[in-house]
């Protein structure tokens, strides 16, 4: 009997945490039955990650492949990896991210219990003694599905299994649009789930991932929740039109002003606050994507990648 087998991408750009991810993988207990390889693609202008991870491969007992993908886009990069693999399954991770010893086989286990063409897993943030009180108290980084109805209809790249033959993920790509933007896994996995994609969750799949100075602030926090709200917003206008935009115009809307409010009420209340405060700001993002407003840009700066 042939094992089945997964290949693990992670894409980077300049990130020296890169080579702990790659540790961390090396060091997992695999999952039975399964051959595990690692696809590494490089969206830095030059192959700058190149050097590490040879040595790393030649350090490692997993059998790492390095793919060079300029462009400062991240859908280049994923869908890189996509055409690299010819394994049965993908996973993905980000370069920032350490895996848990049992994190590939929680969801591979997942995947064989429910069939699932997707399995997400959990990120576990990781916050320093500087980060602001209210922020480790409220765990605002951390990242997990969002159930509606007792379903998952979309996902996130940050720690996920896909069933590369599915027919609701075969040949399926990122889109190139919003690989600066962000929000291209939103979409894909949207996708996915019109398609008739069954997306299940492995709750003790955990990958744990550190909050630097640089993302543990209110600022960084508004301008995720705004891009993730526009990025909803315009996955509900691709869906309909005209007249019929009204409704859900008027419930993002009615949704904000209430957030706003109960922000401000609870002002001396500091996690409170800022929960609500944030969820008005995506609804704002709504807003302004079912009306067609530019997503912001968050990837290809020359600060780094990765701002999602």
């Amino acid at each position: 009997m042939i094992a089945a087998s997964i290949d693990i991408c992670v894409c980077t750009f300049r990130r020296p945490a890169l080579a702990e991810t790659l540790r961390s993988l090396a060091a997992m207990e695999m999952p039975a039955g399964y051959r595990i390889g690692v696809i590494v693609a490089d969206n830095d202008d030059g192959p700058s990650a190149r050097a590490l991870v040879d040595e790393l491969a030649a350090q490692l007992a997993l059998p790492i492949s390095y793919v060079h993908c300029p462009a400062r886009n991240i859908s280049i990069a994923r869908n890189a990896c996509l055409e690299a693999s010819s394994a049965d399954f993908v996973a993905f991770i980000d370069d920032d991210e350490k895996a848990t010893s049992q994190w590939l086989a929680r969801l591979a286990e997942t995947a064989e219990a429910t069939s699932a063409d997707v399995v997400l897993g959990p990120v576990r943030a990781r916050y320093s003694s500087t980060a602001p009180r209210w922020m480790r108290t409220g765990d605002f980084h951390s990242t997990y599905p969002v159930f509606v109805s007792g379903q998952i209809r979309t996902g996130y790249t940050c720690n996920v299994l896909l069933r590369t033959k599915a027919a609701s993920i075969a040949g399926r790509r990122f889109s190139l649009a919003r690989g600066q933007t962000g929000g291209e896994d939103t979409e894909f996995f949207d996708q996915v789930f019109e398609a008739g994609g069954a997306i299940a969750y492995a709750a003790d799949a955990w990958v744990e991932e550190p909050v630097p100075a640089t993302r543990a602030t209110l600022g960084w926090l508004t301008k995720r929740r705004y891009r993730v709200g526009q990025t909803h917003g315009r996955l509900l206008a691709s869906k309909t039109s005209g007249m019929c935009l009204i409704p859900a115009f008027a419930l993002a809307s009615a949704k904000a002003g209430y957030c706003f409010f109960a922000a401000g009420i609870g002002v001396f209340r500091p996690v409170g606050r800022s929960r609500s405060l944030l969820r008005g700001v995506m609804h704002v993002g709504v807003l302004s994507g079912l009306i067609g407003v530019r997503e912001i840009r968050l990837y290809g700066s020359e600060g780094g990648q990765r701002a999602a």
